[in-house]
C-alpha cells in the first residue's frame, strides 16, 4: 500500500509530462502551418511558380502576357473577398469616373453579378436601354452571340460599352415571363437624370391633395441639388405631404445619401454610422440642417433593387420615424467601397470593400436589407406593368391586348402611400366620385351611338318639308332655269 501511495504522485507527474509535450509539438505543428499561411515569401514563390508553369506549358501560353495572368489573378483575388470587391485595369476604372460623373458612353444599364447570371438592378432613364424595355430582374444570356454566363463585371462593362451611335445585340431572360428575348441596343451618350416627377419629366406638380411626388433614379454628384429645385417647386404649388420613391434605385455616392436625407431632418441628426477595421473608415454623419423640412409628412417607396445609398435613406427615415416607409424588403448592400488607385500601375484601381454602414439604431444593413413598416408586394407582372406605364412609350412595347392593362394599372405601393398621406377615408371617397364620373362618361357615350344609328327619327322632318313647295330645292332650280 506504501508503494501505491509513492506510486501515484510519479504517475501524475508522468501525465502532465506527456500532456504538456503533446501540447508542444500540437502547438509546433499549428504554428508551423499559421506561419506557412501567413509567410508572404512561401506564398509568392508559389504565385511565381505557377505563373512561370503557365507561361512554359500552358498550350497557348505564348498567346499570354505577364500582365494578363496577373490582372487575371488580381480579379479573382478580389472577386474572393464579396460581391462588390474588384480590381479595375484602366479600362474599368475610367468606366467608374464616367458613371459617377454622369455622362459616358454605353446602353444604360446598371448591373451585378446575382447567382452567376449578369443581372440588370436597374436601366437608367432615358437611355437605350429603357427605351427598349430593357427591365429590373432582366439577365444576360448573350452578348453579341456570346453566352455570358459566370461573366466578370469588368468583361461584361467592356462589351457593353462603345463608341456612341454603334449597336450591340443581346439576348435577355425574363423570369417574370419564362422567355428569353431579343434586343439590338445602340449605345449612346448617356447624361443621366436622376431626379424625376411621376410623369418622367421634371415638373413637379402637386395632386389634387397637394401631394408632391419624387422619384429619385440613382444618387448621382447633383442628385441633392436638384431634389431641392423640385422641392421648391412643389412647395410654391402649396404641398402638404411627400412620397419619394427610391424603388429600383441602385444607390450611388455616400454623401448624395446624407445630403437627401437631412433635407427632412432636424440639425444633429444621426444619418448613418460608417465603420471599418481601420480608425479613419468609423465615422459618424449627421444633418446640418440646410434647406430643412423636418415637419413634411413623407412616405418612402423601396422594393428588392433598392441599394446602398437608396438604403440608407430609407433606414434613417425609419429609425428616426420620420417617415412610413412602404414596399418590400430592400437588397442588403450596406457596405463601403473606397477606390484605391493602385500606385505604378497607370490607370488602374482597387474597388476595396473598407467598412459598412449602420443605421441610427445600429443595424447593419448589409446582408440584411431595410424592413418597411408597410409591406405591400408587387408580382413580377405588376412591376413590369409599373414599368411599362411610367415609361414614355411604354405601351407600344406590349401587344395590343395587353396595352389596355398597363393603362388601368394603379401602384399599389404608391395608393398606401397616398393613404398614408391623405388618409383612407377620403381616398375612397374620390376613388368613387371618379368611378361614378367614369361611368356616367361611358354612359353617355352609349346613348350618342344609338341616337345615331336610328335613321327613321332625323328622316321625319325631312319628309314633312318635302310636303311644302317653297323649301323644295328641285323647285327652285326649275325656277331658277326658267328665265334663261
Amino acid at each position: 500500500m506504501l508503494q501505491d501511495k509513492a506510486a501515484r504522485p510519479i504517475f501524475h507527474w508522468l501525465v502532465v509530462v506527456a500532456l504538456l509535450v503533446n501540447l508542444a509539438y500540437g502547438a509546433k505543428v499549428y504554428s508551423d502551418a499559421v506561419s506557412q499561411e501567413d509567410d508572404p515569401h512561401a506564398n509568392l514563390d508559389l504565385f511565381i511558380n505557377v505563373l512561370e508553369r503557365i507561361r512554359r506549358d500552358y498550350v497557348d501560353g505564348s498567346d499570354l502576357t505577364y500582365q494578363d495572368l496577373v490582372h487575371g489573378a488580381l480579379e479573382g483575388m478580389l472577386s474572393k473577398l464579396d460581391p462588390h470587391s474588384e480590381f479595375m485595369p484602366p479600362v474599368k476604372y475610367t468606366h467608374l469616373k464616367e458613371d459617377t460623373e454622369g455622362n459616358f458612353g454605353g446602353v444604360g444599364v446598371h448591373i451585378n453579378i446575382q447567382d452567376g447570371y449578369l443581372t440588370v438592378l436597374a436601366p437608367m432613364e432615358d437611355t437605350p436601354a429603357y427605351e427598349a424595355g430593357v427591365m429590373s430582374g432582366d439577365r444576360f444570356v448573350k452578348i453579341e452571340g456570346e453566352n455570358v454566363r459566370n461573366i466578370s463585371m469588368p468583361e461584361a462593362m467592356k462589351k457593353l460599352r462603345g463608341k456612341p451611335g454603334s449597336k450591340v445585340e443581346v439576348t435577355l431572360f425574363r423570369p417574370s415571363t419564362g422567355k428569353n428575348i431579343d434586343v439590338t441596343l445602340k449605345r449612346a451618350l448617356i447624361k443621366v437624370a436622376t431626379v424625376k416627377d411621376i410623369n418622367n419629366q421634371r415638373m413637379f406638380e402637386v395632386d389634387e391633395n397637394k401631394i408632391g411626388y419624387v422619384r429619385i433614379t440613382q444618387f448621382g454628384e447633383e442628385t441633392a441639388r436638384d431634389l431641392e429645385e423640385a422641392l421648391k417647386k412643389l412647395e410654391l404649388e402649396g404641398m402638404k405631404g411627400l412620397v419619394l420613391d427610391l424603388r429600383h434605385n441602385p444607390g450611388g455616392l455616400l454623401d448624395q445619401a446624407v445630403k437627401v436625407s437631412e433635407k427632412f431632418l432636424a440639425k444633429g441628426e444621426l444619418i448613418v454610422t460608417t465603420e471599418g477595421r481601420r480608425k479613419g473608415e468609423n465615422a459618424k454623419h449627421k444633418s446640418s440642417g440646410r434647406s430643412a423640412r423636418p415637419e413634411l409628412p413623407l412616405v418612402v417607396l423601396v422594393n428588392g433593387y433598392s441599394a446602398s445609398a437608396s438604403e440608407i435613406v430609407a433606414g434613417c427615415m425609419k429609425d428616426l420615424e420620420r417617415a412610413q416607409i412602404v414596399g418590400e424588403k430592400t437588397f442588403g448592400k450596406g457596405s463601403v467601397q473606397k477606390i484605391l488607385p493602385l500606385t505604378g500601375q497607370e490607370g488602374a484601381a482597387l474597388r476595396l470593400t473598407t467598412a459598412k454602414y449602420y443605421t441610427p439604431s445600429h443595424e447593419v444593413i448589409h446582408g440584411k436589407g431595410i424592413e418597411p413598416n408597410h409591406k405591400i408586394s408587387m408580382t413580377r407582372r405588376d412591376q413590369e406593368l409599373l414599368f411599362l406605364a411610367r415609361t414614355p412609350g411604354g405601351l407600344k412595347m406590349v401587344e395590343k391586348d395587353r396595352r389596355e392593362d398597363v393603362e388601368n394599372f394603379e401602384d399599389p405601393q404608391l395608393a398606401k402611400a397616398m393613404e398614408l398621406l391623405v388618409g383612407k377615408e377620403k381616398i375612397r371617397e374620390q376613388a368613387e366620385k371618379k368611378k361614378k364620373a367614369k361611368l356616367e362618361k361611358e354612359s353617355k357615350q352609349e346613348e350618342k351611338p344609338e341616337k345615331e344609328a336610328n335613321p327613321e327619327k332625323k328622316a321625319e322632318p325631312k319628309e314633312d318639308s318635302k310636303e311644302e313647295p317653297k323649301v323644295d330645292p328641285e323647285s327652285e332650280e326649275e325656277t331658277e332655269e326658267k328665265p334663261e
